[in-house]
């Protein structure tokens, strides 16, 4: 039933169900739903985890532009509120106290600025909240080794999956033959849902090392390395300098099994 459900149908039907706003019928159906399909769990856990950070969001320090723009307002309304009043005559006990529609609109408006500034506030904490929570990632190693038993060689990328930068450090590779690069490649799993070679892999970085050898920089890595069970290999090979997107070499080197 879930799957001929409309996506949008069946959010609403999580969303009230977290709320607790489903009627008897509605229930009804998304229990049959579970039932049928548990793996809609994860997306009900989702919403209720979105749900409590929305309404207790991890305590985060706004920057001071957003501090001011929430109590300059107020700030500014009380100090007129009190020039209005240190400036007014002081009544006489035989003339009754005008009302004031003034200072009850000047009031209002102050508590429409706090409400607004408050919102604000917990949205932008809710944001930082989500984002600090998005960004959980380990850190991440792949070990080379080389394919030839009378190669020293070995590589090591370390992979910062929160910002898809990593370290890549080679040694003792011999400098590549006139008109050849070396290639770094994250190679996955088959039918992975994601842009790969006809080897499925994905060009990652394309290098030389010095003359001992060596190389070491921060590249930049793939998406994929956010869901790293889809990488089943991470490789070096040696290719033209004019197509290392060919990817016709064999690995020189290779993460073990």
């Amino acid at each position: 039933m879930a799957s001929s459900m409309p996506s949008d149908q069946l959010q609403l039907l999580i969303a009230g169900y977290v709320l607790g706003d489903l009627d008897r019928e509605e229930a009804e159906t998304f229990e049959q739903l579970l039932a049928e399909n548990p793996a809609l769990m994860v997306e009900v856990e989702r919403m209720q985890k979105a749900l409590e950070l929305a309404y207790a969001p991890a305590e985060v320090l706004p920057p001071a532009r957003l501090r001011s723009a929430v109590l300059l307002p107020v700030q500014s309304t009380l100090t007129q509120s009190t020039l209005v009043q240190s400036t007014q005559p002081i009544a006489t006990a035989a003339r009754p106290k005008a009302f004031s529609w003034g200072k009850v609109m000047g009031v209002a408006a102050a508590v429409l600025l706090v409400s607004l500034g408050i919102s604000n506030y917990r949205l932008w904490q809710t944001l930082q909240a989500v984002q600090m929570q998005r960004q959980q990632f380990e850190m991440l190693t792949y070990s080379l080794r080389a394919t030839s038993a009378n190669n020293p060689a070995t590589a090591r990328v370390v992979v910062d999956p929160n910002t898809l930068k990593a370290n890549l450090i080679v040694s003792n590779l011999p400098p590549s033959p006139p008109g050849k690069v070396y290639v770094l490649w994250t190679v996955l799993e088959a039918g992975a849902p994601l842009t790969t070679d006809d080897k499925s892999a994905i060009l990652t970085e394309v290098f030389q090392v010095n003359a001992q050898g060596d190389f070491a920089e921060t590249i930049s890595v793939p998406d994929v390395y956010r869901s790293e069970t889809l990488i089943t290999k991470v490789a070096v090979t040696l290719e033209d300098v004019d197509s290392p997107q060919a990817h016709v070499g064999s690995p020189i080197l290779i993460t073990g099994s």
